[in-house]
């Protein structure tokens, strides 16, 4: 019946075809078996083991390097037993050649689950407090980080963590670790940090997908 529909209605199907809905889909930036698409910076590494990204010593940074994003949707499916440490780096101005220049001049968007209101999963690390707390330590999680222009939204298990606009105030500089303050671009590379030998988290799922 289906193919007998398009038959008779040529337009139908093409509209069907070109809906926004259909253009909208997911795009998978992890292939789940090989590391084609990204580079690794820094100490560490990023393995590929059951389909699945894990996170071996530290620190460094695996990035996608084909290019950069702006105005889209990135959906992150991770895991970290016991809240390991590990983050989901945006807005990185160029491609990076050592760990520390996406910390200072992008954002970390923090995976840790036990290290205080600037400091858990889903803000941008050390800049802003966390709006709830439903990370999930142990299990899979999905956290979706909008890139809307000069805003950031960051959703953790489909629960509001972050809600920023470049220019909001931020706490001043604390510590040497944490980040410079300071506008980031709206356009940049995106990345996964490993951070330590004691950090295992693992990542199954890095898709995008444009704003409508």
């Amino acid at each position: 019946m289906t193919r007998n529909l398009y038959a008779w209605c040529p337009l139908l199907a093409l509209v069907l075809l070109c809906s926004p809905a259909l253009a909208q889909r997911w795009q998978p930036l992890f292939n789940g078996k090989n590391l084609e698409g990204w580079q690794h910076v820094g100490d560490g590494s990023f393995v590929v083991e059951a389909g699945m990204l894990k996170t071996e010593g530290g620190m460094g940074l695996l990035y996608y390097q084909k290019k950069p994003f702006e105005n889209a949707v990135l959906r992150v499916v991770y895991r970290n037993p016991e809240g390991k440490n590990a983050g989901v780096f945006i807005r990185i101005p160029e491609a990076p050649t050592e760990p520390w220049m996406p910390v200072n001049k992008g954002y970390e968007v923090q995976i840790d689950d036990h290290e205080g209101e600037y400091h858990d999963t889903g803000v941008l690390y050390s800049l802003t407090k966390s709006k709830a707390q439903p990370g999930r330590p142990g299990e899979w999680n999905t956290m979706e980080i909008t890139l809307d222009g000069d805003r950031t939204l960051v959703k953790v298990n489909d629960v509001l963590v972050t809600d920023y606009r470049e220019g909001d105030p931020v706490p001043e500089k604390a510590a040497d670790y944490e980040p410079d303050r300071g506008r980031r671009p709206t356009r940049g590379y995106i990345g996964l940090q490993n951070h330590g030998p004691h950090d295992i988290v693992y990542f199954k799922e890095v898709s995008i997908r444009p704003l409508k």
